[in-house]
């Protein structure tokens, strides 16, 4: 659990960097995303960080 824990951590240090970093860059970035995608792109993207994910912890674990 511990170790759960800490990887949640560490992402959200490098979740939270760019914006941090680079507002105003990020800013732009988020627009031109939700601009140029439909529902359906964002859902596979999320959909492929999932089972990316699954299959690293199952990998890993």
């Amino acid at each position: 659990m511990e170790l759960l824990i800490k990887a949640l951590a560490l992402m959200l240090v490098l979740e939270g960097a760019p914006y941090f970093l680079h507002p105003a860059g990020m800013r732009q970035a988020l627009l031109l995303l939700a601009e140029q995608t439909s529902d359906r792109q964002l859902r596979l993207l999320g959909l492929t960080s999932m089972l990316l994910g699954v299959v690293l912890l199952h990998l890993l674990g």
